[in-house]
């Protein structure tokens, strides 16, 4: 009896198919994810199975990754990866699945070896360890050169989002995200960049906005601009003069009587404005609606109103106007009010925002992106969202390498270097690991259409020189100088990359059986 161990219908697959298993999955996601690698990666179409099948076009890695539904363990290790790598650094997402899965490839030959899996866990250890401390000695760091340092960060920025659909306006875009970036002051909180999508105009027409842009209107009949607002951002029901009490049921014996129940509910409002607007501000922004009487009570005060404000969008008002949201009104003076200079009424195309001008919170803005269609506005902010988060991470951690394959090949070098110093089976492992970074270049030729042998095998002879700073140049398809085209990448991401990669291919490759629970039965339903 010892072999019925699980219930009937549970899979389990043992050594070496559960490992076949786990690489033909991880290899199948790399398969799909590598033609998005690099400055001519092409992008995916993404149909949902929901109603209305909605459409995105992306090559974020992780947001391709995030809307598949994978039945594979070991891709779905892959998924978590890209999902961290987004969420630690915000670039680099397709990046570290495609090394993973490169390392999966190469661990695969030597397991068919009969090389045993913790010895290539080891050698694979050892090669990241010197990988890392081999591209931290070779970063530079500008921060104490302002000029240098925004030179620094707007080559970045293009090389971040020259493989997005950005990548035609990478210029205006790269100074839009690094002007963003630096009004933060190094305080990293992306929270006050608001970006707002409005369809029409072509990329060019996007453009930083100091300050806070809402998408709204202002009410009717108040005043269209004030100046040294102070705001009170609540979140309250203003629309108490209905009787809102559903099912409930009112008797009455004259129509008088309704005449009354209204006055009622019509005084009771007016209070609750008269405390709001005891608070002493001159403009009112609410998360829910305003119903026609109050809003005529607040126009009466000359007090701006502005009702609905969309959630994040309150959340954010608050944060930079410096206030709190309230949502009772009894003791104003434990009430946080927001402050700015100016409140005004703008156009952007078709439609009127307010504009929050000289708030606060010094360091928000507002980036307004134009675009021809919803979908391209979409990518253009996923792309200018990746270039953000770098940003940040780079002013926080001022290290850069430069791109382009270039810290790939130059790790692969020293880890070959380690390989043949190693002894035992684990140089087997060592070597293979340079191999998988050397892929990573590979690909991003194979990508532009160039010949990714002959220009892998040039640029590792340029490698053998000291200092060398070549790296892939897909523009003219040879060797080129990185530092002379400014290709540069963030140190962190890279490091982030190495890192993640390389422990979830070990994670994946220790593992030798995969169990499945049967699935649960419906009940036939009479």
């Amino acid at each position: 009896m010892a072999d019925k161990l699980f219930k009937d219908d549970a899979v389990e697959e043992k050594g070496e198919r559960a490992r076949m298993a786990s690489f033909i999955g991880a290899l199948a996601i790399v398969d799909l994810l590598k033609t998005t690698l690099g400055p001519k990666g092409m992008d995916k179409i993404l149909q949902s199975t929901s109603r209305g099948h909605s459409v995105s076009v992306t090559n974020d890695g992780a947001t391709i990754l995030k809307s598949l539904h994978i039945d594979n363990p070991a891709a779905k290790v892959l998924v978590d990866i890209s999902k961290v790598q987004d969420d630690e650094v915000g670039d680099g997402t397709t990046s570290v699945v495609v090394l993973c899965g490169e390392l999966l490839r190469e661990a695969e030959k030597l397991v068919n070896l009969k090389i045993h899996p913790m010895t290539i866990i080891d050698g694979y250890r050892m090669a990241v360890e010197c990988a890392r401390s081999v591209l931290e000695k070779r970063t530079r760091d500008n921060r104490a050169d302002p000029e240098k340092f925004r030179q620094d960060l707007i080559n970045i920025a293009m090389t971040t989002l020259s493989s997005k659909i950005l990548s035609q306006e990478k210029e205006h875009f790269a100074n839009l995200a690094v002007n963003a970036v630096m009004r933060l002051k190094g305080s990293g909180n992306l929270e006050a960049i608001q970006i707002i999508k409005k369809a029409g105009g072509s990329l060019q027409d996007s453009f930083l906005d100091e300050g806070f842009i809402l998408d709204k209107k202002i009410g009717v009949g108040q005043p269209k601009s004030i100046q040294n607002a102070k705001i009170l951002v609540a979140n309250t029901a203003m629309d108490t003069d209905k009787v809102k009490i559903y099912g409930a049921r009112v008797r009455v014996d004259a129509m008088s009587k309704i005449a009354e129940i209204e006055a009622a509910e019509k005084d009771k409002m007016k209070q609750k404005v008269q405390k709001i607007l005891a608070h002493g501000i001159n403009c009112f922004v609410n998360r829910q609606l305003i119903y026609n009487f109050p809003e005529e009570l607040f126009a009466d005060a000359g007090i701006m109103a502005i009702e609905h404000a969309d959630f994040e969008g309150i959340e954010r008002l608050a944060l930079v106007t410096g206030g709190e949201i309230t949502s009772t009104f009894d003791n104003p003076e434990s009430v946080k009010l927001g402050h700015c200079d100016l409140i005004e009424e703008i156009m952007i195309g078709e439609d009127r925002l307010i504009r929050f001008s000289g708030v606060e919170m010094g360091e928000a803005c507002t980036i307004v992106l134009r675009g021809a269609s919803t979908h391209v506005l979409d990518e253009a902010e996923r792309s200018l969202h990746d270039a953000l988060c770098v940003l940040c991470q780079t002013v926080q951690d001022s290290r850069v390498v430069w791109g382009g394959g270039w810290p790939e090949l130059l790790m692969a070098k020293h880890v070959d270097e380690l390989a043949r110093k190693t002894p035992g089976k684990k140089s087997l492992a060592v070597e293979s690991f340079a191999a998988a970074l050397r892929a990573i270049p590979a690909i991003i030729a194979d990508n532009a259409g160039l010949d990714s042998a002959d220009l892998v095998s040039r640029l590792r002879a340029e490698h053998s020189k000291e200092d060398c700073m070549s790296g892939i140049d897909v523009l003219t398809g040879g060797v080129g100088d990185m530092e002379q085209l400014g290709i540069y990448e963030a140190f962190k991401v890279k490091q982030a990359v190495i890192l993640s990669a390389t422990e979830a291919a070990e994670m994946i490759l220790r593992v030798d059986e995969i169990i499945k629970c049967a699935p649960r039965k419906r009940e036939e339903r009479m």
